[in-house]
Parts: C-alpha cells; sequence; structure tokens
C-alpha cells in the first residue's frame, strides 16, 4: 500500500529541489555545451545511479555511519573535487577530451564510461545530496506501510524528475554552445565550460 497524499506532496517537492542549480545540473549543462546531448545522456545515467544509491543509503541508515567517520567521506570527496578541477584546467587551455575542437570528430575519442563513472561519483560526493535525502525523504515515508514499495516508488520519482532537469539544463547547454560555436568563439567555450567545471570541483571540496 501507499499514502497517496504522500506521494502527490513529494512530486512537486522534489521537482523544485532538482530543478534548482546544483552541481549535477551545472554539469549536464558544461557537458551538453561540449559534447551535445547524447553523449551527455551517459554521463546522466551514472548520475542517476549515484542519486539513486544516495537516496536508497539514506533511508537504511548509510549516511548515519558516514556522519560518525567524516574522514572517508571527506577522503572520497576530495578525490572527485580534485578530478573535476584537473578536467576543468584542461578545458580552459582547449586540451583534453571534454574540450571542444576545431576537430568535431574529436568528441568521438571521449569514452562512455568515462563519462558515466563522472556523473555517479559527482552525485556520490555531494554532500548536499547526502544532506537533501537524509531530511527529505523520511518525511514523505508512512511507518504504516512497507518501506520497500514506499521507497521504490519514490526513488522512481527523484530519478524521473533529476533526469527531466538535467535535460532541461543539457538542452540549454548546448543552445548556448551551438551559438558560441557558430561565431567560432570556440576557445571561448571552453573556458567558459572549464570555469563551470572548475566551480563544480570547488563547490564539492568546499561544502
Amino acid at each position: 500500500m501507499l499514502d497517496f497524499t504522500l506521494i502527490a506532496l513529494f512530486i512537486p517537492t522534489f521537482f523544485m529541489v532538482s530543478i534548482t542549480p546544483g552541481m549535477c545540473m551545472t554539469l549536464a549543462m558544461t557537458l551538453g555545451m561540449t559534447i551535445g546531448i547524447r553523449k551527455t545522456l551517459w554521463m546522466m545515467l551514472g548520475e542517476l545511479l549515484g542519486v539513486a544509491t544516495v537516496a536508497i543509503a539514506s533511508v537504511v541508515g548509510v549516511s548515519a555511519i558516514m556522519l560518525k567517520m567524516p574522514f572517508i567521506f571527506n577522503i572520497f570527496k576530495l578525490l572527485g573535487a580534485g578530478y573535476l578541477f584537473y578536467i576543468g584546467v584542461n578545458m580552459c587551455r582547449s586540451r583534453g577530451k571534454l574540450a571542444i575542437s576545431d576537430q568535431p570528430t574529436r568528441l568521438t575519442d571521449i569514452k562512455k564510461l568515462t563519462l558515466f563513472h563522472q556523473g555517479f561519483f559527482t552525485a556520490i560526493a555531494n554532500p548536499k545530496g547526502w544532506a537533501f535525502m537524509v531530511a527529505l525523504l523520511p518525511p514523505f515515508i508512512n511507518k504504516n506501510y512497507a518501506l520497500p514499495i514506499q521507497l521504490t516508488v519514490l526513488v522512481a520519482i527523484i530519478l524521473i524528475s533529476e533526469f527531466i532537469c538535467m535535460m532541461l539544463y543539457a538542452t540549454g547547454g548546448k543552445t548556448i554552445g551551438k551559438v558560441l560555436t557558430s561565431r567560432n568563439n570556440v576557445k571561448i567555450l571552453n573556458k567558459i565550460s572549464g570555469s563551470l567545471m572548475i566551480m563544480i570541483a570547488l563547490w564539492l571540496a568546499l561544502s
């Protein structure tokens, strides 16, 4: 059984959380600029798996363990931030596989698994994501009903909401990218994309 009143309230609540600019949404917009929506879908797949992992772990109590041993989480977070910072610097210098080149075929070099990992680790290492899940999910779970069914429905809503919002951000990024590349401003686009990636890295490291 489900508490449909709570479910109905959860849908608009979490959509507002998802649509708010954050690390994952900024990453979707950045990749939409540089590699297009189709390839960005692989990052989105990793991000969705990461968000689902965080949501389920928050409910079953893994987050409580991580709060007791914050040094483990901090190490993981800093490693992820360092990787994103490295990518951002290379993009600003028009280097690396995510940077846009004057030769369009170069974009095919980026590995799908790399994009998947990037999305997954960004979602997993986002402390605000954990905080949101810990604070947001419990109030929408009715203790009188079975937890597995409720959690399945809530996670499904979260993933649908996240995917829709990432698509909106990636589409916006692609539009911006087309405008800049059509004016032969590839280096400017790389600097914008790289700066956004660096911002995500610093956001992750300092949060």
